[in-house]
């Protein structure tokens, strides 16, 4: 396998170890000195976190905090090292959330992702990232320049233009979301053109087995990466497609929903990651997506941690006889009783009328004991089932809800 994009991602698992031992500690002091993490961060030790294990100590940064933190000290909210004009360019995100960007080299490390794609110099990249508020566009054109390759700033939409501009140009790849880029095949097939696209690198929504396949059938390789507005690539495919391989400049942790406790190896969870961008060090930040850690090392020769991808949201909060039950109360269910090894709370309808049954994972026989503790910590009653310890599904929901709206 080839296509690195730098020495980085094939060292040993002790020399990656030792360069996170030496940064973590910088990046936690940095963010010390930061209004946003006044509260959150004042007591830690900073030299003392070093490790993933030392960074599960620190409490979890979710986005609504941000975005609170913001309303009180525009536009960054004390999360970012420079004040906005510091910095090349401002975002907004739904919420509104505002996020800093910069055109310093590979700001948000998509040249690692273009790179396993194979797309670098001599390639023509036909970017279909929206480049209006949202920073998806900059992100890949960032990362496009970052492996040499040529850029089309085609934006979103018009794509007959789409169409002509990849024909007369002869673009060679392609970025943008999954199912676009067929949109952009089928109209260049309606109109008569031949485009010679070979590559596509995709995020931003959900490539399906059968898409890929369609993909690779007209001689494209379509490979994926997951990346936030706030983060930066988290991870992304190589060409051995058998997880996604984390980025060298973040740490990523599995955690229960709900909670920042870590999950043991390849049980699902939520996605937490602290960045070691020094512009904008984000610590534990809970992406409210799902996966779950792969064993071993990818074929490709790349030796960095694997998640198995996107595998849903971790917010899971449901109304259910007109209360909200939220995945950290669940958690909190569960650290009431040492006997309980994990729980699940399911919504259904009886009728009209809405139902809670509180299945426990625990070696206990009687089910009545916990009736109480569920009244107290969920606010509501419900009906409860004692499952065998290891029966629950390993698919990070806490929180079911199985009613049928339509």
């Amino acid at each position: 396998m080839s296509n690195y994009f730098d020495s980085l991602e094939t060292r040993s698992t002790d020399e990656r170890a030792k360069h996170i031992a030496a940064l973590l500690p910088k990046q936690i002091e940095r963010a010390k000195a930061l209004g946003g993490y006044a509260v959150s961060l004042s007591e830690v030790d900073a030299s003392a976190v070093k490790t993933l294990s030392d960074l599960a100590t620190l409490p979890v940064l979710r986005k609504s905090e941000i975005g609170k933190s913001q309303a009180a000290d525009a536009p960054l909210g004390g999360f970012a090292t420079r004040r906005a004009p510091g910095f090349s360019h401002v975002f907004q995100s739904p919420g509104p959330i505002y996020e800093p960007g910069s055109v310093d080299h590979d700001w948000w490390r998509i040249g690692r992702f273009l790179s396993a794609c194979g797309i670098g110099p001599g390639d023509i990249v036909q970017n279909c990232f929206g480049y209006h508020l949202t920073p998806a566009g900059m992100i890949f054109e960032s990362g496009a320049r970052a492996v040499g390759a040529a850029i089309v700033p085609a934006g979103t939409g018009q794509t007959e233009l789409q169409v002509r501009a990849a024909h007369d140009i002869g673009v060679t790849a392609y970025a943008g979301t999954p199912d676009y880029l067929k949109i952009i095949l089928d109209k260049a097939d309606e109109m008569g053109l031949r485009l010679n696209i070979t590559k596509a690198a995709v995020g931003g929504g959900a490539l399906f087995p059968s898409l890929r396949q369609e993909y690779a059938d007209r001689g494209i390789a379509c490979l994926q990466c997951y990346a936030t507005a706030d983060l930066g690539n988290i991870a992304y495919e190589s060409d051995a497609m058998e997880g996604m391989i984390v980025d060298e400049s973040v740490l990523v942790e599995i955690v229960r929903p709900g909670t920042g406790d870590p999950v043991a190896q390849g049980e699902v969870g939520e996605i937490v990651v602290t960045t070691l961008n020094p512009d904008y060090p984000l610590i534990r930040f809970a992406t409210g997506d799902m996966s779950a850690v792969l064993e071993g090392e990818s074929p490709c020769g790349r030796t960095n941690l694997r998640i198995k991808g996107w595998m849903g949201r971790a917010d899971q909060t449901t109304k259910i006889k007109g209360m909200f039950v939220r995945p950290e109360q669940v958690a909190a269910l569960v650290s009431k009783h040492d006997e309980i090894t994990k729980a699940r709370v399911i919504a259904g309808r009886d009728g009209e009328m809405d139902t809670m049954t509180v299945q426990i994972e625990t070696e206990a026989e009687q089910s009545d004991i916990y009736a109480g503790s569920i009244a107290d910590v969920l606010k509501l009653k419900g009906k409860v089932e004692i499952v065998p310890v290891g029966s629950l599904p390993n698919d990070g929901k806490v929180i079911d809800d199985q009613r049928v709206y339509d």
